[in-house]
């Protein structure tokens, strides 16, 4: 059975026109993402909308590694009429273009590797100061990252550096539906450890994160 997630992530976000929205969903859902998805390395892919902060419309797409965005299969993709009129990086604003590479965790389990696009997603992006790069990052991978996935509903947490996009960080919480981070169990995690308060006020979040998508369609 071919993988359905790899080491490699794209994000791509917009917020679009709502005069030009119905062609855009249409375009994405009839065209767009099984154009990406017959490029060799993208495995798999969903459509979400913002529940929480934005941009609204979210695709992500899992790659078997970031390597796949360098190959003259991703690159060479001739862009359609179609797609020349409402891609969004032509009507869209507050894009969110990101190529993203697994840090946490080191490996790709079999677990992961078989599983699906979740139901909803609730994803950080920040960045940390480089004197505190190392610190932070064992501290967020070994603490808090696990703490959080004790929290019923969530599936997983995976964590990423950005190779194309900022900022350079991001965790991509995959829940099972979008009110997982409003239970009693995921706030308790939030000041379990000692360490929580300092390290998170190390941190400088991107505009309107974390954010919180539901997924709307996939193939």
């Amino acid at each position: 059975m071919a993988n359905k997630k790899g080491t490699g992530l794209m994000m791509i976000g917009a917020d679009i026109p709502a005069d030009m929205e119905e062609d855009f969903n249409k375009w994405y859902n009839e065209e767009h993402l099984q154009e990406l998805l017959g490029v060799p390395g993208v495995l798999n892919a969903a459509r979400y909308e913002a529940t929480k902060s934005g941009p609204k419309h979210l695709a992500v797409y899992e790659l078997e590694s970031v390597d796949v965005v360098n190959t003259d299969a991703f690159k060479n993709r001739p862009r359609t009429e179609w797609g020349q009129r409402v891609s969004p990086s032509i009507i869209g604003a507050n894009n969110i273009n990101l190529v993203l590479e697994m840090i946490h965790p080191a490996a790709l389990t079999d677990d992961i590797a078989n599983s699906d696009m979740a139901d909803a997603l609730q994803i950080g992006r920040m960045d940390v100061p480089p004197a505190n790069d190392d610190e932070w990052n064992k501290w967020y991978s070994g603490v808090y990252v696990p703490n959080y996935e004790k929290a019923p509903g969530c599936i997983r947490g995976r964590r990423w550096r950005a190779l194309r996009g900022a900022p350079r960080y991001a965790t991509v919480y995959e829940f099972e539906d979008e009110n997982v981070s409003e239970t009693a169990e995921w706030l308790k995690q939030r000041e379990i450890h000692p360490d929580n308060g300092r390290m998170r006020d190390l941190m400088t979040h991107a505009d309107g994160s974390p954010g919180i998508w539901k997924k709307t369609f996939q193939l």
